[in-house]
């Protein structure tokens, strides 16, 4: 795998747009300066669970790890009692930074200090905005006794997002595949049968219910299989990963997305098996609404702005979409 350089080279589209339009005038250097002030932010994901919830294979199956630069090894995958993340791992994917926190299930020594690495993550901040932009919350669709998950969302996750608390969570039932014991499975199309997805849609209502009453708080949970399995075991692909892309990209401030698809997986049939035939379409349209929200808010940024830099502005955004847009769907 490779990183996703050519994957629209936002750059060099959008400074050239404004060096060479000679209806900006002495709108150039602000709108320079505005858009490389945008380039230098990050976009921040923890991504934390339950211990053996499938974090690390989510990671892998979701993301272009090759191309991280990261603090460790690329995210392990558990085998065994001992698990492989013990300490909150930082990777670089461009402008998108994931955190990989360990899971709560490790013991009564060792889950206070990682609740507490997590509560201090959450609360950080760069100026007024909070560092993590959104928490990933993984739960095991295969485990019955879902406790300590909803330990970890109620207890020390959700008190500690501020304000706008459903806007940082998304929780996620991994392993739709080991629901029900591992029947109604299609193996050969890596999708439920009927029976399955009706268990796991309850599944994700009585999630939803169980932390609207501890917390107050709404979310809206989703299935999905990473695909991943142990070494030596047969390998499953990924079910209902674009998905969760989608969920994702939806729940994170909408001019940070493209920072997201810069460091999306390149294997391509991670992304093909999914509920909604319809998920493509989805993304494309969330893709182009963060792209949309960038030149706006370029253009809001710099006063006095004219009717010819708003035309010159929206005019690149058709382009720049259908680049981005194209690109993705050859991952399908």
């Amino acid at each position: 795998m490779t990183i996703n350089t050519s994957f629209f080279n936002l750059d060099s589209k959008i400074e050239n747009l404004i060096n060479n339009d000679p209806k900006l005038g002495s709108m150039r250097e602000k709108l320079l300066r505005k858009w490389r002030d945008l380039r230098k932010q990050k976009l921040n994901i923890m991504i934390t669970g339950a211990t053996g919830c499938g974090k690390s294979s989510t990671i892998n199956a979701l993301f272009n790890m090759d191309a991280a630069t990261e603090t460790q090894d690329i995210a392990k995958v558990g085998v065994g009692s001992n698990p492989e993340t013990m300490d909150i791992v930082k990777y670089e994917l461009g402008n998108m930074i994931l955190w990989d926190s360990p899971g709560l299930g490790d013991g009564k020594e060792a889950d206070p200090r990682h609740s507490h690495n997590i509560i201090d993550k959450l609360l950080e901040k760069n100026g007024n905005e909070y560092v993590i932009d959104l928490v990933l919350v993984i739960l095991d669709g295969g485990s019955r006794d879902l406790g300590t998950s909803y330990q970890l969302i109620n207890d020390v996750i959700i008190p500690n997002l501020g304000e706008e608390k459903s806007k940082r969570i998304l929780v996620a039932i991994n392993q739709a595949d080991n629901a029900m014991k591992g029947r109604f499975w299609d193996h050969e199309n890596c999708r439920p049968e009927q029976k399955l997805a009706d268990f796991l849609e309850e599944k994700c209502q009585s999630v939803r219910r169980r932390i609207k009453e501890g917390t107050g708080v709404d979310v809206e949970p989703i299935y999905y299989s990473a695909g991943f399995k142990e070494e030596g075991l047969p390998q499953e692909k990924p079910y209902n990963l674009a998905k969760l892309l989608y969920f994702i990209l939806k729940h994170i401030p909408a001019k940070k997305r493209i920072f997201v698809m810069e460091g999306v997986t390149t294997e391509k049939g991670n992304l093909k098996s999914n509920q909604d035939s319809g998920i493509k379409t989805s993304i494309r349209k969330t893709i182009k609404d963060g792209i949309g929200e960038i030149f706006d808010g370029i253009g809001e940024a710099v006063s006095a702005v004219t009717s010819a830099v708003v035309e010159t502005v929206g005019s690149v955004i058709s382009s720049v979409c259908d680049s981005v847009c194209s690109f993705f769907s050859s991952w399908f």
